[in-house]
């Protein structure tokens, strides 16, 4: 009896705050609709190294919303790293978002969302967002559902990179805005990921 009540009130507040971010207003900034390329003049900064591989395409059979999503197709060992990142200031010349970072007042907004097709494989995905100062901040993820899920990265949430940081970054440990791109790396395993519709959420 007290193991159902316990379901009953953690369900209830998975759903209350569903209903929250439900009633707040999102801002698109990457739809990743059209041509899906690679460094140096193309649409998405990705690669890999330490024997870590990614392949990145569109797909337009599995797909969230728009006519394509972002095709992931990874190979991480350990001690590898890998990146699929869009925004600004990037080694891919034309891997903009929708909205430039500059214009978008982000003191309304409090979190970065996106979309993926889960495989239910456990592996951890690493989001990571890079600031006004260069420096890197990070949010781990589970793949441990299937098909799409709609993912909510509130901004308190990331914490900054202790691992790696560019080496022009301020190392302040404050997030600093405007934020200038988002990566995806899954940190380990083998498997395919799909990404679509990256938002901002109001608070």
């Amino acid at each position: 009896m007290k193991k159902t009540l316990l379901l009953l009130a953690v369900l209830c507040l998975c759903v209350a705050v569903s209903l929250c971010y439900a009633e707040k207003q999102f801002l698109l900034i990457d739809d990743l609709e059209g041509e899906i390329s690679g460094v140096p003049d193309g649409t998405v900064d990705y690669g890999a190294g330490n024997g870590s591989n990614v392949e990145v395409s569109a797909s337009t059979e599995i797909k969230q919303s728009g006519s394509q999503s972002i095709k992931v197709v990874y190979d991480a060992v350990p001690g590898g790293y890998m990146y699929v990142a869009r925004g600004i200031e990037l080694s891919a010349k034309k891997a903009d978002w929708l909205v430039k970072p500059a214009d978008i007042a982000w003191e309304k907004y409090q979190a970065i969302s996106f979309y993926m097709y889960g495989t239910n494989s456990g592996v951890d995905v690493a989001v990571d967002i890079k600031d006004n100062g260069n420096e890197m901040w990070r949010f781990i993820l589970k793949d441990d559902f299937t098909g799409w899920k709609q993912i909510i990265c509130a901004f308190e949430q990331f914490f900054a990179r202790d691992d790696w940081q560019p080496d022009l970054a301020d190392k302040n440990g404050q997030l600093d805005y405007p934020i200038k791109s988002y990566q995806f790396e899954p940190r380990s395993g083998k498997g395919t990921l799909y990404f679509d519709a990256v938002t901002l959420i109001e608070k």
